[in-house]
This record gives structure tokens, sequence and C-alpha cells, in this order.
């Protein structure tokens, strides 16, 4: 056999194979396809359930719904490929100790990262703060702007903005001063023992009583809280909305202040802030 036939006899004999692994890889080819675009279908339907699912249930924040929701969509998608390459050929068990391998790494260079995650998670299950309140840490304070998985944005008094990453807000106690609808002031007066303690009393309490934004139950209260170096301290207690604690607090001092100026009292007033309920105190805060 000369060299041309013997050409003429390979060239078939590859084509012949070639056709063979067309025929065969064809199925793997539409399969594969198949397995993708169902995959893909069913990714979003699965993911979209789990978040419309999550969004009715109370309490759980939309941004915790989305992050759940995209872990299940994320999670067929993976297993899909799997699948496809399974349909190739490829030993699945290798790929998905490759994937393993690649996660233990992944995870161990964001360890950071991945903790500020858990601590969103848990910040936003159990909510301590929302968007809008007041809160104050040993590290930061201000009003909640906004709470993601990786940190939270935060507003200060003084108009500065800040961010804050969830760890350190979920390892230390957190003081919400919105959170419950009402807080407690008091406003004391150090006066002369030469004055009438039962009509300071008096005084305070009138003031106090006839502002509109003071709550009636409880009532304001009145009592001497010191006695020492010849003077006496009288003290206010009362009750406000809390959105309006801070308005309330101030132009009742000034106004408690202008008030016994004028009966020649000695200093000027101050003020704890009381979150509890009567008889504990707290430093003031606002």
């Amino acid at each position: 056999m000369d060299q041309a036939s013997e050409f003429v006899v390979a060239t078939r004999a590859a084509l012949a194979q070639l056709s063979a692994l067309a025929v065969q890889y064809s199925f793997s080819v539409v399969g594969a396809i198949l397995l993708l675009v169902l995959g893909w279908l069913a990714a979003g339907i699965f993911s979209r359930w789990a978040r419309n699912g999550l969004g009715r249930i109370h309490g759980i924040d939309a941004t915790l719904a989305q992050f759940f929701s995209n872990i299940i969509r994320y999670a067929i998608l993976v297993i899909v490929v799997v699948m496809v390459l399974g349909q190739f050929g490829v030993q699945t068990a290798s790929v998905l100790a490759a994937l393993g391998a690649i996660g233990l790494a992944v995870g161990l260079a964001l360890q950071g990262t991945l903790q500020n995650i858990a601590a969103g998670i848990m910040l936003l299950v159990l909510r301590p703060f929302r968007v809008g309140e007041s809160i104050e840490t040993s590290s930061v304070n201000g009003t909640v702007i906004d709470v993601g998985l990786f940190a939270t944005e935060l507003r200060t008094a003084e108009g500065v903005y800040r961010l804050a990453p969830n760890s350190t807000l979920w390892n230390v106690p957190i003081t919400n001063y919105s959170r419950l609808d009402k807080r407690r002031n008091d406003i004391s007066v150090s006066t002369s023992e030469k004055i009438d303690i039962a009509r300071a009393e008096k005084l305070l309490y009138d003031l106090v009583a006839a502002d509109g934004r003071v709550l009636k139950a409880p009532a304001p209260t009145t009592f001497v809280s010191d006695f020492s170096d010849g003077s006496a301290t009288v003290t206010v207690r009362y009750w406000a909305k809390s959105g309006d604690w801070f308005n309330v607090s101030r132009e009742l001092s000034k106004a408690v202040k202008l008030t016994f100026d004028e009966q020649k009292t000695k200093e000027l007033p101050s003020q704890t802030d009381k979150h509890a309920p009567d008889g504990e105190s707290g430093p003031s805060a606002v």
C-alpha cells in the first residue's frame, strides 16, 4: 500500500472517531445546556420564594432576607455547575474537594470579614437597634442611618458620619435611647438652707407640670435629694416621650435656672438622665 492510500485510510479512521465523539458528546452538550438553563431558572425561583417567604416573617430585615436568598441562589448554581462537569466525565468528588479547600482558604483569609457578617446577621435578627434610633456603645454613638451585613452607618450629634464594623457593636453592651417610648429625667437645684424647702419643691413641680410634653403618668415628683455644706438639693423627677426628651430637658433646665435666680439660689441646675424604674439612677446622655 502506497503512502497516499495509507493517508486516506488514516483520515477516514480519524473522521470516524470524530463522528463517534461528536455523537457521544452532542448528547452531553445538549444535556449540559438544559441543566444550565433549568438550574438558572430553579435558582431564581427558589431564591425569590425564600426572599418573599422571609419577608413575610415579622422581624426579619429585608437585608437579611436578600442575603439568605442569595445564598440559596448561588448554592443551587454551584450544584448545577458540578452536575454539568459530571456530564463530561469530570470527577465531581475532586471538584467538591477543590471547592472545599478554596472555601477554607477564603474563610481563613477573610476571617475578620466573616465575623462582621455573622455579627450583622445577629444584629438584623435580634434588632437591638433600628434605623433612626439613637444608640451608644463604649466606642461609638449616634443615630443609626443603615444596618448592613458588614457594617452599621451612624450620624453623630455633631453631624459626623461614622461607619462601625458590626463585630465591634455586637461584642459590647448597647444603650438604645430611642427603643422605649418614654425616658425619665431629674433636674436638681442646690439652694440655701434658708430657702423654704416646701416652696422650692412647689416651684419645681409647677414649672415641670405646666409643660404639656411632660407625661401625666407617671406624674412628676419632687424631693430633697441631698444636704451638704449648708445647702439643700431639691430635685424634680419627670417622664417625657423619648422623642421630646432632649428639648424638654434643655428648656426646663433653663426655666428652672431663671426662676430660681429670682429666688436668689446659688448654683445652676444639674441633670441626671434616668432610664430605669424609680429608685435606679444612671448618668445623663444627650
